[in-house]
């Protein structure tokens, strides 16, 4: 098998995350797997001697030192082309978005005969369309992301939400609902902490779609109402910059910290430490069906996550006593901070652990994953390719 994406581990993602745990996985039922990603940034230090194959390869990166945008994308994609043509055939090509690069992967299987197999964690396409992207943009996007979800072997799909949405764009794709999932190894309550720890922690992608700027004004209103509160945020994406600087314009700057990202380990820590972790999701932004992998990975600490986002994620957590949830308001979120806060700790919950465990182990997704990759190449041994009849 191999894998393809332009994000895997040690850089701290979802995407990179699952990942490892399906590789992971593979390796374990006896397949040999080689992964063409990319040259992490230089403090981003690799993994050493891992089992599987890794191949990098150097790209562009944005200010924050992360592949997004079309230019970074094409500089991983287009190389790929060429590297996957004079490589290895595999049995099977797993292919993570964006859409981009599942449209060189459609040409470069269509030449080898090999199949391909999608990960659709979401729909590009419909986030395009959410952040003021051009019309011609947005239209471009939707027409690859329909002909890379149509020429799959088959896709693996993180939501039923995701699905119905694949169903509608490309009717007849084939897809499989795995769920989505973090490391309940890496993240679990037994684990070292951090010396300078913050109250109050949001780890992972500051987007537009995940609407992080509404943490930094819900926790101006809750450090009014008390001095003592700390809070840090580790990671990247298009709102950091904007973030920082509306933290400074409040005068919060020494009471925010503000990382870069950090390996999952180190991450794992942060939020060990915390009494609380944030996670946001913008609604009407094209991602209602989503679910932050940060909440997951807080409850598998043991850490209470306070949440503002679409109402499905909220209703879940207020069901199964997770955290508190909010509307997606400053106001709302601060009151849901400050009910948190009186009756967190730094010790974890066990009760959030064992949720965590049965419900989103990374664990339990790569082997419903690995079991669909093993069935769509047993299948196709014997059959034609999609497209190609």
């Amino acid at each position: 098998m191999t894998v393809v994406s332009r994000i895997y581990t040690p850089e701290p993602s979802a995407g990179s995350m699952r990942l490892q745990a399906l590789v992971d996985e593979l390796l374990r039922r006896g397949h040999e797997v080689t992964v063409l990603t990319t040259t992490p940034p230089r403090s981003i230090p690799l993994r050493e001697e891992p089992t599987e194959a890794v191949h990098r390869w150097p790209v562009l990166r944005d200010r924050a030192g992360y592949v997004r945008g079309y230019a970074q994308y094409l500089s991983y994609d287009l190389p790929l082309f060429f590297r996957v043509l004079f490589a290895k055939r595999p049995d099977a090509y797993i292919v993570e978005p964006p859409p981009t690069t599942g449209m060189i992967m459609l040409v470069a299987c269509w030449l080898l005969r090999r199949p391909y197999i999608y990960y659709a964690a979401d729909i590009w396409s419909d986030a395009a369309s959410m952040t003021g992207a051009a019309k011609w943009v947005v239209a471009a996007v939707r027409w690859v992301e329909k002909r890379v979800l149509a020429g799959a072997s088959g896709n693996l799909v993180v939501s039923q939400g995701v699905a119905n949405r694949i169903e509608s764009m490309a009717p007849g794709a084939a897809s499989a609902v795995v769920g989505h999932g973090v490391d309940t190894d890496l993240f679990s309550a037994d684990g070292a902490t951090v010396a300078e720890s913050a109250d109050v922690v949001y780890v992972g992608t500051m987007s537009e779609w995940h609407g992080a700027r509404l943490a930094i004004e819900a926790l101006a209103l809750v450090m009014r109402r008390d001095a003592d509160i700390t809070a840090a945020f580790i990671g990247q994406g298009a709102e950091k910059e904007d973030m920082i600087a509306l933290a400074r314009e409040l005068g919060l700057s020494d009471r925010i910290r503000f990382m870069a990202p950090v390996p999952a380990a180190e991450a794992a820590r942060w939020v060990r430490s915390a009494r609380v972790a944030l996670a946001t999701l913008k609604p009407g932004a094209g991602y209602d069906f989503a679910v932050p992998t940060k909440l997951y990975a807080a409850l598998a600490v043991g850490t209470p996550v306070a949440y503002a986002g679409p109402t499905a994620l909220r209703n879940v957590i207020e069901q199964d006593n997770l955290g508190e949830a909010a509307s997606f308001t400053a106001e709302d979120y601060a009151d849901a901070i400050m009910r948190l806060l009186p009756r967190s700790s730094t010790q974890p919950d066990g009760r959030l652990v064992e949720w965590a465990q049965r419900n989103v182990s990374a664990r339990s997704v790569a082997v419903r994953s690995a079991e669909v990759v093993e069935k769509i190449t047993q299948r196709l041994r014997t059959s034609v390719l999609p497209g190609m009849r």
